[in-house]
């Protein structure tokens, strides 16, 4: 899948491959991720230097959680336990990377919304969403089915906004996504 966006007058797109993981050792993933799925989001972009600086926000919905699947939470890189930032990876053109994993294997629906946002600008702790996509998958009776990857829009960010802005009260998160961005979505909502 490929998404466009734009950034500071600047095209780019995300080049999104969601695959069931086969060899778990291979990815660095644990044996509960095998048939899972594995996301890897590349970012292309012309933009050099701090231009092409991004940052991954990803939030999971899954129905093994504390929620029971009703509420989104943050998914931050766990091996690095709870960050000041929003960001599941960020840097340089980021890639984003994820491989679920689960055991014992029980019946679930398991849902992440990613987006890919302007990183920090001075003065402010700013996260402005360019572009998201929706993967995912769902297990019923041990048979894993993967979820198609689907363009996320300005409104499923929005919908983000009070868990963002709950977990992180000092950054800022705009509503919408830039005008010039995927879609061409105007700011809007909360």
């Amino acid at each position: 899948m490929r998404i466009p966006f734009s950034d500071a007058g600047l095209p780019g797109q995300l080049h999104v491959k969601i695959a069931a993981t086969v060899d778990p050792d291979a990815l660095g993933a644990g044996p509960g991720a095998a048939d899972l799925p594995h996301c890897t989001a590349v970012v292309e972009y012309p933009g050099r230097g701090y231009h092409g600086f991004f940052g991954w926000i990803q939030a999971v919905r899954s129905t093994d959680d504390a929620s029971g699947g009703k509420e989104f939470a943050m998914d931050p890189l766990a091996s690095l336990g709870e960050l000041p930032h929003p960001f599941a990876f960020a840097g340089h053109r980021p890639t984003l990377f994820d491989a679920p994993a689960r055991s014992p294997r029980v019946d679930m629906e398991w849902v992440a919304h990613a987006f890919l946002c302007r990183g920090p600008q001075r003065p402010t702790f700013t996260a402005r969403a360019l572009a998201g996509f929706s993967w995912g998958f769902v297990v019923r009776d041990e048979r894993v089915t993967l979820a198609e990857p689907r363009q996320l829009t300005a409104e499923d960010w929005n919908a983000l906004l009070p868990l963002l802005r709950d977990t992180y009260p000092r950054w800022e998160f705009p509503p919408g996504f830039p005008a010039s961005a995927a879609g061409g979505d105007r700011p809007g909502g909360p």
